[in-house]
C-alpha cells in the first residue's frame, strides 16, 4: 500500500469508539478507508452511531506521528537480514482465510519474518496447531511442549504460539529445531502472535528467540508500532492464535490460566481443542484436566493430534530413531532403575527419595547428577528433582 492508503488505514484503527466491527461495517458501505473519511458526518452516522460519526471526522492525536514511523519501519531492506516487514488489511489477499472466518477478525495485521513467508502467501492453506500452557511450566511440561512441536512440524504442521515464557517459548523452539532438518520448507516452522507492537519484544528473556523466529518463521501483531505490554491485550491475542490455527492444544495450565481463553476462543470457533494431562498432585495440570472433563481430546503422543485432525501419519512422529543417542531417543526405552522408578513423575526433594529408596543422601546426589547429565531428571528449584519422559 502507498503512504496515503496507509494513513487512512491507521486513522481508522486509531479512532476512538470505532472498534473492529463498527469499522467492518463502514468499510462494507464505503468501500477503502479513505472513502470513509470524505464523507460528512450526517452520512457516516447512518451506519454508525453519532458518536463515532463525530469522532470519524476529527483526525485522531498521534496519527501523523505513527504514520511516519510505521512507514519508516516498512522501508527495512530485507536483503541486509532476510528479514521482511508488512502491513496487511482485511482486503489484502495475503491476509489469512482461516483468521477471516472468525468472527472478530483484526483490521490489520503488522508481521515481521523471513523474506520468502512474505513476498508470497505468508499463510497457505496448511495445518497449523497452536501450542499454548503454562508460563511457569514443570520441567516435564516444558519438555512436552518441545517435543511434541518438532513431531508436529516434522509432520508439516505450522506451530502456532504466543511468545510468552514457559510452554509457548518452549513450543517455539522445538518448531524451529524441526525445521533445521528441512532443506526448504514450504511453510513457516511457527508464528508467533504477541500482544505488543512488533518495534517491541516482551518479554525481554524471549528477545534472542523472537530474532530467530523473524529469521525462521514469522512474527504477527494487531497493535500498532509502539504498543508497550498492556495486560488487556494479551488475552485478546489469543483469539488471533487459536483463529489461525486448525486446533488448540493446551500442555500444561492452571486453572486460572490465560491458555484456557485460548482453549475457549477456539471451541467458539469451531476449532478443535487438545490438552495433555499430568500429575493429579500438579496445579499445572489442573486446567487441562478442566478442559477434558468439557469435552477436549486427551493427548499422550503426537500421533494423537494427526489422527484427530487426519492428516497422514509420519514414519516416526515422536522422538529420534531409535539408533540416536540418549539424550535424543525415546527415554522410555532406557532401562528404568531403582531410582527412576522410586521418584515416580512428580517432583520429589532427597529426604523423600532416602525414605523411598533407603540410599544415603551423598549417594543420591551422585546418582541423580548422572541421571540430569543424561536428560533423565530435572533439577527444580526448592531442591526438588522430577523425571522426565520423551512424549
Amino acid at each position: 500500500m502507498d503512504l496515503e492508503e496507509l494513513g487512512a488505514w491507521l486513522r481508522l484503527t486509531l479512532t476512538a469508539g470505532v472498534g473492529n466491527t463498527a469499522a467492518r461495517r463502514l468499510l462494507a458501505r464505503f468501500g477503502l478507508p479513505q472513502s470513509i473519511f470524505v464523507q460528512p458526518e450526517a452520512v457516516l452516522a447512518q451506519v454508525s452511531t453519532p458518536a463515532q460519526a463525530r469522532a470519524l471526522v476529527q483526525v485522531p492525536e498521534g496519527l501523523a506521528g505513527l504514520v511516519e514511523t510505521t512507514w519508516t519501519w516498512l522501508q527495512h531492506d530485507a536483503t541486509a537480514d532476510g528479514v521482511a516487514r508488512a502491513v496487511i488489511t482485511l482486503g489484502d489477499p495475503r491476509y489469512p482465510q482461516s483468521l477471516l472466518d472468525t468472527e472478530d477478525p483484526p483490521l490489520l495485521l503488522y508481521m515481521m519474518g523471513a523474506a520468502r513467508w512474505l513476498a508470497h502467501n505468508p499463510f497457505p492453506a496448511t495445518a497449523s496447531l497452536a501450542m499454548v500452557g503454562s508460563r511457569n511450566p514443570t520441567a516435564q511440561g516444558a519438555e512436552n511442549a518441545r517435543q511434541f512441536a518438532r513431531a508436529l512440524r516434522d509432520a508439516g504442521f505450522v506451530i502456532v504460539s504466543g511468545l510468552a515464557l514457559g510452554i509457548d517459548a518452549a513450543a517455539h523452539e522445538g518448531a524451529l529445531e524441526a525445521s533445521g532438518q528441512t532443506e526448504a520448507p514450504s511453510t513457516p516452522p511457527t508464528i508467533a502472535v504477541v500482544g505488543t507492537g512488533l518495534d517491541r519484544v516482551y518479554p525481554r528473556r524471549n528477545l534472542d528467540l523472537a530474532r530467530r523466529i523473524a529469521a525462521q518463521g514469522l512474527l504477527v501483531s494487531e497493535y500498532p508500532l509502539g504498543t508497550p505490554p498492556l495486560a488487556p491485550n494479551f488475552p485478546k491475542r489469543n483469539r488471533i492464535i487459536s483463529g489461525l490455527s486448525q486446533g488448540t492444544l493446551v500442555v500444561e495450565a492452571a486453572l486460572a490460566s490465560g491458555s484456557l481463553i485460548t482453549a475457549r476462543t477456539a471451541v467458539e470457533q469451531g476449532r478443535e481443542v487438545f490438552a495433555i494431562p499430568g500429575s493429579i498432585h500438579s496445579p499445572q495440570s489442573r486446567g487441562c484436566h478442566a478442559l477434558i472433563r468439557q469435552g477436549a481430546k486427551l493427548v499422550e503422543s503426537a500421533q494423537d493430534v494427526l489422527e484427530e485432525l487426519r492428516l497422514p501419519p509420519t514414519a516416526a512422529p515422536c522422538g529420534a530413531p531409535d539408533n540416536a543417542p540418549p539424550g535424543e531417543s525415546g527415554l522410555a526405552n532406557l532401562p528404568e532403575g531403582p531410582l527412576l522408578t522410586a521418584l515416580g513423575f512428580d517432583p520429589m526433594g532427597i529426604d523423600a527419595l532416602v525414605a523411598r529408596t533407603g540410599m544415603d543422601a551423598a549417594t543420591l546426589q551422585v546418582e541423580l547428577l548422572t541421571l540430569e547429565l543424561d536428560g533423565r531428571v530435572a533439577r527444580l528449584a526448592g531442591g526438588l528433582f522430577q523425571r522426565l519422559e520423551r512424549t
